[in-house]
């Protein structure tokens, strides 16, 4: 039994290390350290994303009165500080980008975030936002680690400053930014975990609903054992 079950930990330790790998591309990621319960990070980073993300990519899955409820923001305040397409406050988090044009100018269009969290893991995103570098050769100057020849411009650059990359394929830290590389690294992390709250808002009620179960099944099969104990006391 005990050979079974650390043949068990090991196979899902296996799935789980190649799974974060293909997700990688090979890359070190480095941890989000995300907080789902920090109400003030989420706030951060759906600023951030209203702000520096949602000219291109939209998150057509997630409304801003059911974002505005989950992050604790009264929905005046939500209405007149990110909300800025005059939509309803029902409506879902989208853009006008046309996606014919969009894809002319960028080489294809950019994506819907609602999901990007699930798809590519907050650690992708957090090491991505964070590994942009000068290059010449691309058409908006700036290539990424994580992402090689990425198509998208790097929309916060005037916060972070500017990187450049050796032979090895080490990306120096950022300068001539706003930010210090604390601060940004702090932004992109409320960023990260805004995104990962997108892409599934009850993902703290569902755990503390399978733990809830996992209680009750342990006080069941308690009493289920004691009850065999009883049934079969005279079963010989």
């Amino acid at each position: 039994m005990k050979q079974f079950i650390k043949a068990l930990a090991f196979g899902l330790a296996t799935i789980v290390s190649v799974s974060a790998l293909a997700s990688s591309g090979g890359v070190h990621l480095d941890h989000a350290n995300n907080d789902l319960t920090d109400k003030e990070s989420l706030k951060k980073g759906f600023k951030t994303y209203i702000n520096y993300c949602l000219g291109c990519h939209q998150l057509q899955y997630q409304r801003y009165n059911r974002t505005f409820k989950d992050l604790g923001i009264d929905e005046a305040d939500g209405v007149a500080n990110y909300m800025y397409t005059g939509d309803k406050v029902g409506g879902h988090i989208l853009n006008a980008m046309p996606k014919k044009e969009a894809a002319k100018w960028f080489g294809s269009a950019p994506p819907d975030l609602t999901l990007e969290a699930r798809f590519r893991s907050p650690d992708w995103i957090y090491t991505y936002l964070r590994s942009f570098y000068m290059d010449e050769n691309r058409p908006f100057g700036v290539n990424n680690s994580v992402f090689k020849d990425v198509g998208m411009p790097h929309v916060l650059q005037d916060l972070q400053g500017v990187s450049s990359i050796d032979e090895h394929g080490n990306v120096s830290p950022a300068m001539g930014g706003t930010l210090t590389v604390e601060e940004y690294d702090v932004l992109v992390r409320d960023l990260t975990n805004f995104l990962e709250y997108v892409g599934e808002p009850n993902k703290l009620e569902r755990e503390a609903m399978g733990v809830n179960v996992l209680i009750y099944l342990f006080i069941f099969f308690i009493v289920a054992y004691f009850l065999k104990r009883e049934f079969w006391k005279d079963v010989h």
